[in-house]
């Protein structure tokens, strides 16, 4: 039997499990990823990439390589059973950096990933390997997967299970799903190359039969149809059945050609716990929910953003592996929101009865014309958007309950200026780190110099920031004449104005610690900075 070693093993080569790996190398943490397929499944699942998933992306340098071969920016409508227009939903914000609502094709994004791995030392995919057996003991995981008819032990400190909705992992670790899958049937149907000149994805909302349609890149186009009481799923994916439903949206012209046709149930699903020991549960391994918003993916992502920081920061000596108990405490409860959340949207699709769509509508039109509604629905301010609550944050009572607090959230992503004039998204300054970012001046020297030493000691960094020159007045503090003795402070200028917005909308907020996960740990004054670093450093090494 061949043995191997890494740091951590990974069991599944989706966009969570490739993401993993990539955010873990970015940190000098070696993986093996195993994925009992041969090769990228060429069929598209998921379709949307929202900002956050981006975001991750952009951490290792591969977020415009995914957007290029994207739908930007794809607005989505809304419609009644009398085809009449709800909602037209264009988000044009980018609190994040980057576009809300994109359309991509998923074997390109796997491929795009991929090649991205294979650059990486640290990293390393094998396919057509499947594992077949995982223990733990208090050293570490065993693996064996086989392999071109071998088998192999694989030997890390942990491991990650990013392999779907049946995971074997989950299952081997005893982990239960908890929740419902739904009575309703769906059938999928993904065709090319598509005629029917729509740039916009549409629901059409029904107390019969809900459907959606969304235009995909490369010429493909997807649509869903709600399979009845009383038809035959099997029936209804016949060649006949799916050209029958095609034919409304194609008015006369001929059908594309369907290159997938696919009935899925929904489920509404949630791990009763995403860690045993040292073992982790990411993406449908972890959650499931019905496709209605598009977040199935984007939930893993986050759940990896969340999660490889922290494996990093104990692989490395940074942290102690306490921290990795908040990865649960963090993620399940906010993944399983958005479960309930997708849910919701659900039966927002199907009303009950005409009667009830009618209620609905009067609702939903009512909502738009109440003072910011209209900008609510239209920048999609609706959608759930993660706060930890516990975990690694420190947060009083009063911040808890404060509904803009930016503790336990993630922090904007404002454009800034580097002394040598180099302009960035604000995280590529912040890099995989932790960061006392300084958002009025004097942070940098208010924090003590044994304190700064123990947060370069972990890796981390005082990043302050400033006016752009054009703005500075007589007596303000000009970052090219810090001396070259500051190791582990850096200087920005707010290039965009998006930091002076922040500190004018939260005057008492003048310092964030900021997570690697960019998801901000505390706010403070100035003068507690030092109080508060020191507690959050503690704890990252405090042992059981």
């Amino acid at each position: 039997m061949i043995t191997r070693e890494c740091d951590v093993v990974i069991v599944g080569a989706g966009p969570a499990g490739v993401t993993a790996a990539a955010l873990l190398a970015e940190s000098g943490v070696s993986t093996i990823v195993l994925d009992r397929e041969p090769d990228i499944i060429q069929e598209p699942r998921a379709v949307g990439i929202d900002d956050e998933a981006l975001r991750t992306l952009q951490s290792f340098g591969m977020a415009e390589a995914v957007l290029e071969n994207a739908v930007r920016n794809a607005p989505i409508r809304y419609y009644d059973s009398r085809g009449r227009l709800l909602a037209h939903v264009a988000p044009s914000a980018q609190p994040y950096g980057w576009p809300r609502r994109n359309l991509f094709f998923q074997p390109n994004l796997e491929e795009t990933l991929r090649k991205h791995l294979a650059t990486r030392s640290e990293a390393e995919l094998i396919t057509s390997c499947e594992a077949v057996s995982l223990s733990q003991d208090e050293d570490g995981v065993s693996v064996i997967a086989e392999h071109n008819g071998e088998r192999m032990l694989i030997r890390a400190p942990y491991a990650i299970g990013a392999d779907g909705g049946k995971s074997f992992v989950r299952q081997v670790i005893g982990v239960e799903m908890e929740g419902d899958t739904a009575p309703m049937k769906w059938l999928v149907v993904d065709i090319a190359p598509d005629t029917w000149d729509a740039p916009y994805s549409a629901v059409f909302t029904s107390p019969r039969r809900p459907a959606m349609t969304i235009p995909l890149p490369f010429g493909y186009r997807r649509f869903e149809f709600k399979i009845l009481d009383g038809e035959d799923p099997e029936t209804m994916a016949e060649p006949a059945s799916v050209e029958k439903l095609l034919e409304p949206f194609y008015k006369g012209a001929p059908v594309p050609p369907a290159q997938r046709r696919r009935v899925y149930w929904h489920h509404s699903r949630t791990a009763s716990t995403f860690q045993v020991g040292r073992v982790f549960l990411v993406g449908d391994a972890a959650h499931l929910q019905p496709p209605f918003f598009g977040q199935g993916m984007n939930s893993g992502m986050r759940d990896v953003t969340n999660l490889a920081w922290k494996l990093a920061f104990v692989c490395r000596g940074l942290a102690d592996p306490v921290l990795l108990d908040t990865y649960d405490a963090e993620r399940r409860e906010t993944a399983k929101d958005m479960v309930q959340f997708a849910t919701g949207v659900g039966r927002l699709y199907h009303p009950r009865s005409r009667f009830t769509e009618v209620i609905r509508n009067a609702l939903f039109r009512g909502a738009q014309r109440i003072p910011g509604g209209h900008e609510y629905i239209v920048q999609m301010k609706y959608k759930p958007v993660p706060r930890y609550r516990e975990g690694f944050v420190s947060a009083s009572a009063a911040e808890i309950k404060d509904k803009r607090s930016l503790v336990g959230r993630a922090f904007p992503q404002p454009r800034v200026q580097r002394p040598d004039g180099t302009r960035d998204r604000l995280d590529d300054v912040l890099g995989h780190r932790i960061v006392v970012l300084g958002v009025v001046p004097g942070v940098a020297e208010a924090i003590g110099p044994d304190l700064l030493a123990s947060l370069r000691a972990h890796g981390g960094v005082v990043v302050q920031t400033h006016v752009m020159p054009v703005y500075r007045r007589a007596g303000q503090f000009d970052p090219t004449k810090r001396g070259s003795d500051n190791d582990g402070i850096e200087d920005v200028y707010d290039f965009d104005g998006g930091i002076r917005d922040l500190a004018l909308a939260r005057p008492r907020d003048q310092v964030y610690v900021i997570r690697p996960d960019r998801y901000v740990a505390a706010a403070c004054t100035t003068d507690e900075v030092n109080e508060v670093l020191s507690e959050l450093l503690d704890r990252l090494v405090t042992r059981r």
